[in-house]
């Protein structure tokens, strides 16, 4: 049986299930569509983007890519990090070693070999796994990298497996699926099955292997075009056997070179968690690693009207003690369409964009939830009754829904205003909420056993949001310089889009984690979290402060340009 509570976004209704591990996505929801109303980044690039040649042949553009000197090398140089050694473990790490699929697929393949006394190695297997290699990665439906597309290159090796074309015709968990044209050459595609009902497809040539890990991606472009995500067609097979590399220019990357040993990149679509509509001049993220360590890169698409990159503004605003911060520039004015279609009126909308600057930023705090961030943004003006009238408008039609025990079916929007300082809040229904029910001034009003106080509030040029009303109030005393500003610990001069406190972060991911695995409910899983989680988050609290800033002057120039990241510890 399912509980009904209300969301505080219009539009967006909020169900939980006890017990479900599923209960904040929904105010993330919610938060990023009223953050996307108020403050968010223009979505029209400045010019076309090229068609790329992975397009061209069918295949969809990856949400990650890996290009390795190693798979097998790979755990073992993410650990070379300090941080990540202190932290992980290789069973984190891609579940290395003992992950069930890889496990069932060295054991259909050591099958194979046996039963049809193939005059191969045993080593084989773990050659496969210490090669060079390229392997895009897309989403599934959970939102998580799922599907690769695998390709190696290693002068001879894919020869070697040309004995299993032998036992294709009589084997119960290999079969030849399709053959692919090659330079002229006809090439078998295998499907293999393993684990009782997985599959991948695989094909080799020359010194080329493919490997596809969901069969059900591909497709023949002769039946006609498939735009499903990460659909791949057998041209684009055909074409990375052929030796075309498909995979970089999807990331604006030129090819790995020699001393890059490892290179991952993804694509922000991942890291925005299917908001980077509303955060486009975020690309993407990448680590390189070669013989002096590990690099980070920033991408950033430039954007029509792109404002100069100037964070100050918001580490003056944010309140210290933060978890985790992110700043990004504001286009808003191609945002128009996008606050008309969540509800506002067009000259509510016109009036918001023209007077929306510089960057905005977001915050997350230990005290607080991982689904209520605080939000701050920047304005043109520091006094405008026109503006003030058009947000309390924009607030009281988005936040909030209808209250089923309630007569007037919403609570009302109360709106003060104290000097430069002109603040919306509304009480909100909700199991996610931060206050019990009983704390409400009637609680027989409230739909659930919790509720919100959602706020809004201008503070001279500066606009701040969140659904948790009590870091509203923080970032208005630290504006009125009654608390300290998160300015006062990072760096003066330098261009920082991201701020991490590890201290506060693990506590924040524990108390997360932990709310989600209540003991009566998830007691296995609440035990593992005490046993394996809780002293890597001790760990990962012992760590200072990181500011992760850009070269001064940077700014966001083309499409995918990559700008180095520096972290410095405070």
């Amino acid at each position: 049986m399912s509980e009904n509570t209300a969301s505080p976004v219009a539009g967006v209704p909020g169900t939980e299930q006890p017990g479900s591990k599923r209960r904040w996505p929904v105010l993330v929801m919610g938060l990023c569509l009223v953050a996307a109303a108020i403050t968010v980044v223009g979505c029209k690039p400045k010019t076309p983007v090229a068609e790329l040649a992975g397009d061209k042949l069918g295949l969809s553009r990856p949400d990650g890519l890996l290009e390795t000197h190693s798979l097998a090398q790979l755990p073992k140089d993410l650990l070379a990090v300090p941080f990540l050694k202190e932290t992980l473990t290789e069973d984190f790490v891609f579940y290395y070693q003992t992950h069930a699929d890889r496990l069932g697929l060295i054991g259909s393949l050591r099958r194979i070999i046996y039963e049809h006394d193939l005059k191969l190695q045993d080593s084989l297997i773990e050659q496969l796994f210490d090669q060079p290699a390229d392997v895009a990665l897309w989403r599934g439906l959970d939102g998580r990298l799922k599907d690769f597309l695998l390709v190696m290159d290693r002068g001879g090796l894919a020869k070697l497996l040309e004995p299993l074309a032998k036992v294709a015709l009589d084997d119960t968990q290999l079969s030849k699926l399709a053959e692919l044209k090659v330079g002229g050459d006809a090439v078998a595609l295998y499907q293999l099955n393993y684990n009782a009902g997985k599959s991948l497809l695989f094909a080799s040539h020359g010194d080329k292997l493919v490997v596809l890990s969901n069969p059900a991606k591909l497709y023949d472009p002769s039946t006609g075009a498939d735009d499903e995500h990460g659909a791949v067609s057998t041209t684009a097979l055909e074409a990375l056997l052929n030796g075309d590399k498909l995979f970089p220019e999807a990331f604006g990357l030129e090819a790995r070179k020699p001393e890059v040993q490892q290179r991952l990149a993804v694509n922000a679509s991942v890291l925005a968690m299917g908001y980077q509509r509303f955060i486009p001049s975020f690309a993407g993220l990448r680590f390189d690693m070669d013989d002096k360590g590990w690099h980070s890169y920033l991408a950033m698409e430039e954007q029509d009207d792109q404002p100069d990159l100037d964070f100050k503004p918001i580490w003056q605003a944010m309140p210290m003690g933060a978890s985790a911060c992110v700043a990004l520039p504001l286009a808003a004015e191609q945002q128009k369409p996008l606050l008309v279609k969540l509800g506002a009126e067009e000259a509510v909308a016109s009036t918001l964009t023209e007077h929306m600057a510089g960057t905005a930023g977001l915050c997350w705090y230990a005290d607080s939830r991982l689904y209520t961030p605080l939000l701050v943004a920047s304005l043109k003006d520091k006094d405008n009754a026109k503006l003030d009238a058009d947000l309390g408008k924009l607030f009281g039609s988005m936040v909030g829904t209808r209250e089923s025990k309630v007569a007037e079916r919403i609570f009302p929007v109360v709106e003060q205003q104290n000097g430069d300082v002109h603040q919306w809040q509304r009480q909100v229904s909700s199991n996610f909420g931060q206050y019990p029910a009983k704390e409400a001034k009637d609680p027989q009003t409230i739909t659930g056993r919790a509720f919100m106080q959602v706020s809004l509030a201008r503070h001279g040029s500066t606009l701040v949001f969140s659904l948790d009303d009590k870091l509203v109030n923080k970032a208005l005393g630290t504006l009125d310089k009654r608390f300290p500003p998160l300015a006062d610990v990072v760096p003066k001069d330098a261009l920082m889009p991201v701020y991490l406190g590890p201290q506060s972060l693990a506590q924040l991911i524990q108390q997360e984690t932990f709310d989600s695995l209540p003991q009566d409910m998830e007691p296995v899983f609440n035990n593992a979290a005490q046993t394996y989680l809780v002293p890597k988050l001790r760990t990962l609290g012992g760590y200072g402060k990181y500011a992760l800033t850009l070269p001064e002057g940077s700014k966001p120039d083309g499409h995918w340009q990559w700008l180095p990241l520096q972290w410095r510890a405070l």
